[in-house]
């Protein structure tokens, strides 16, 4: 299956990010949210990462050029074309929400439609329960989308082999490097990383050091580029505690239990980068 036209859901971090690459790439895509607000914020995201791209001379004007001529939005998921070969959604992490958009699709997309979802944790058996599981897979990109190489590929209980093997080419045409991962809470990549930064966060939550050391010791001591603090703020505090919230559910461990101090800063609003504050502010 030759895949051309894409359409991503969601022009947040993540699915502008996964537009602007597949754009790069030379696909028709089409990229797609509830508010013209949030388009227009997709796009100036686009168009500032690939501005500094040519200020490191990764590419050139008229290759950002081609990038955006290769986008068109759209407010409407009836609008979306009927060619469509793949979907991805990259909406919240909430599964209501991800179940509601597939439904609609269904009765919008030809049958030969491959459904991609950008879950970071949520079951890909249970999200293609109610659409068609053997063409829906996970293809979770990482943050930011056009620097990180990695792409880990969930197939769920029904997912067949071509569509993984369609999925897995695909990724590597994008310039990723694709690892097959099965399907458990978390995946792979968030089953380890959200304990730690959890972890880190009962540190601050019990004293044991102030945010910016707690940081320092993972940065000097683990020779991470990132602190976990640091790095929560960059993901979303409201998407860590969305991580979290199904690895314990999924998992029915208590070694998964969210923070105390996780859930009242996401009810203070205080979500890191986005919200200007959340363990570090910002300007």
């Amino acid at each position: 299956m030759a895949i051309k036209n894409v359409t991503v859901i969601g022009a947040g971090t993540m699915g502008s990010g996964i537009a602007q690459v597949f754009a790069a790439n030379g696909f028709n895509v089409t990229l797609v949210d509830t508010e013209q607000i949030y388009i227009d914020k997709g796009i100036k995201t686009i168009s500032s990462s690939l501005d500094r791209q040519i200020k490191k001379n990764i590419i050139t004007v008229d290759q950002k050029d081609a990038t955006l001529k290769n986008i068109v939005t759209s407010t409407h998921l009836e609008s979306i074309p009927n060619n469509t070969e793949l979907i991805i959604e990259a909406i919240v992490e909430n599964k209501s929400a991800k179940l509601s958009i597939y439904n609609m699709l269904n009765n919008i997309l030809n049958q030969d439609c491959i459904f991609a979802s950008n879950t970071s944790s949520i079951s890909i058996t249970e999200l293609a329960a109610s659409t068609r599981p053997d063409r829906f897979i996970g293809m979770h990109f990482m943050n930011p989308v056009p620097m990180m190489q990695l792409v880990e590929i969930i197939r769920g209980y029904a997912t067949t082999d071509a569509t993984f093997e369609v999925i897995k080419q695909l990724a590597i045409s994008l310039g990723k490097i694709p690892v097959e991962v099965f399907d458990y809470p978390g995946f792979v990549a968030n089953r380890i990383l959200m304990p730690m930064i959890n972890e880190a966060i009962f540190a601050l939550y019990e004293g044991v050091a102030s945010a910016q050391d707690i940081d320092t010791v993972m940065k000097l001591g683990m020779n991470h580029p990132m602190g976990p603090l640091t790095l929560a703020d960059f993901i979303g505090l409201d998407v860590c505690l969305a991580i979290m919230e199904v690895l314990y559910d999924g998992f029915n461990d208590s070694k998964y239990r969210p923070c105390p101090l996780l859930k009242k800063m996401v009810a203070a609003g205080k979500l890191g980068r986005k919200s200007k504050e959340g363990f570090f502010k910002y300007d």
